[in-house]
């Protein structure tokens, strides 16, 4: 079966397993996404055109108060029937590498056969409020292992949770599956691994951890997105087509993929979020650590990918207008013409970054009689806060933006982003594909070269 790639670059959920006409002799690169509600895998070839798309769904996790659960072999039965799905439709021999991304922070325990012996934790899960107080008397204060939401804090409730088992692995989602399709546990990178405490400046584990009083041989040995972890299993490679010598390469998070995929990965290229909050992410050739502002950075593709969040956004727009009121006012815009309004646009006091500070109040004052005045002045506090935010980075030693893909459900908005281009001062686009699955095949096709 042969489809047309969208205009938009990205196939809609649910949408079979499909193939273009594609050189028969070129290499192609497979990214797997397991994500909250579903598993999605991505196909690409040398240029990086989507050749095959394959989605499935995962059952909702299991909640009881704080904790959030999910049986790992869920995840597996996901990717076996997406691998089974693309097996159908395209020569999984052409595939010479293949990398796994999965939510940040979302952690199980395995014994040495790679097998789960207790429920994993999803990143959301916000129950491990004792075992966070625990690490924050020993780690610095720049660790983003810090508190009950980090993987870390996970791991050690899995553990008293465990007791006794024969516990060999502390493993991420993307690591769990990539051991189930080479047949090696154990090993990970350093962009799951920051918030279980890895410090990916000094490349090590940090020696405060021993602190923690557990067996730090089950932390996963740790290397840069991309780097091979060893070849796909012969079981892998005769149940669904690959060549025995397809690569299987250490993944990355959901978001650093999805960054992947939306825009290059080169120095002062940067992606900015517009969704109910904004969130940048910034190429930079130095790494920048800053508590105060929960700014951190990721190590990745021999730079580092550095970013925060601020509580601006699409919650604060909502505050005054329905999505049907700002699509009906849009057009009335005119980016050429600033209002002059000194727009704070918060959707409650308190803010994270560029600004750290838990009292600031939304300011929305002085109102208009135009509704469409009042809402470019708000787009335009937006795009003030969002320039302050990579000025921040800069400050705080991250390379400077020299150009801004946009995703999120705002990049869609042609005025906003002309607003944004004149405020930012910088090329300003919206990306074609936004699948994390797409980024994590670029990490292969990256990392592989043309195979």
């Amino acid at each position: 079966m042969s489809l047309t790639r969208p205009a938009s670059g990205a196939w809609p959920d649910g949408e079979p397993a499909t193939e273009r006409n594609t050189n028969p002799v070129t290499p192609l690169y497979l990214g797997i996404d397991i994500g909250t509600s579903g598993v999605r895998a991505f196909v690409i070839d040398a240029d990086e055109t989507i050749v095959a798309s394959a989605h499935g769904p995962l059952p909702p996790p299991e909640r009881r108060g704080g904790q959030v659960r999910q049986d790992a072999e869920l995840w597996w039965g996901a990717v076996e029937d997406l691998l089974g799905e693309l097996s159908d439709h395209i020569d999984m021999g052409r595939i010479v590498a293949l990398a796994v991304d999965g939510t940040s922070g979302t952690i199980l325990l395995a014994d040495a056969a790679g097998r789960p012996l207790v429920a994993a934790r999803l990143y959301n899960d916000q129950s491990a409020a004792e075992a966070g107080a625990r690490i924050d008397r020993h780690a610095p204060a720049d660790s983003v292992a810090r508190g009950a939401s980090s993987a870390l804090a996970r791991l050690l409730a899995l553990l008293e949770e465990a007791g006794v088992a024969p516990v060999r692995h502390a493993l991420h989602q993307a690591d769990w599956v990539a051991g189930r399709l080479c047949g090696v546990y154990g090993h990970s990178d350093f962009n799951n691994c920051l918030k279980l405490g890895f410090d990916a400046v000094g490349g090590a584990w940090p020696g405060w951890l021993g602190e923690l009083g557990f067996d730090l041989s089950i932390l996963p040995e740790v290397a840069a997105p991309g780097d091979a972890l060893g070849a796909i299993a012969p079981e892998m490679a005769q149940r669904f087509g690959f060549a025995p010598d397809c690569a299987v390469l250490r993944g990355t998070t959901d978001g650093n993929a999805a960054f992947l995929a939306a825009g290059d990965f080169e120095l002062g290229v940067a992606v900015t979020s517009l969704g109910s909050t904004l969130t940048v992410k910034l190429v930079s050739q130095a790494a920048v650590f800053s508590p105060e502002f929960g700014v951190y950075s990721h190590r990745m593709l021999g730079h580092w990918l550095a970013g925060g969040a601020s509580n601006t956004g699409g919650a604060a727009i909502a505050r005054f207008f329905a999505a049907e009121q700002i699509a009906a006012l849009s057009p009335a815009l005119d980016p050429a013409q600033p209002t002059g309004l000194d727009y704070y646009p918060l959707p409650a006091p308190g803010e994270r970054f560029p600004i750290a500070d838990p009292t600031r109040p939304p300011v929305f004052e002085p109102r208009p009689e135009s509704d469409a005045i009042f809402l470019q002045g708000i787009l335009e506090g937006i795009a003030q806060i969002e320039g302050q935010a990579y000025g921040r980075l800069a400050d705080l030693g991250a390379t400077p933006v020299t150009r801004i893909v946009t995703v999120g459900g705002g990049a869609a908005n042609e005025a906003w982003t002309a607003i944004r281009a004149k405020t930012l001062g910088v090329p300003v686009s919206t990306a074609a594909v936004t699948e994390a699955a797409f980024g994590s095949a670029r990490l292969a096709r990256l990392r592989c070269g043309n195979g």
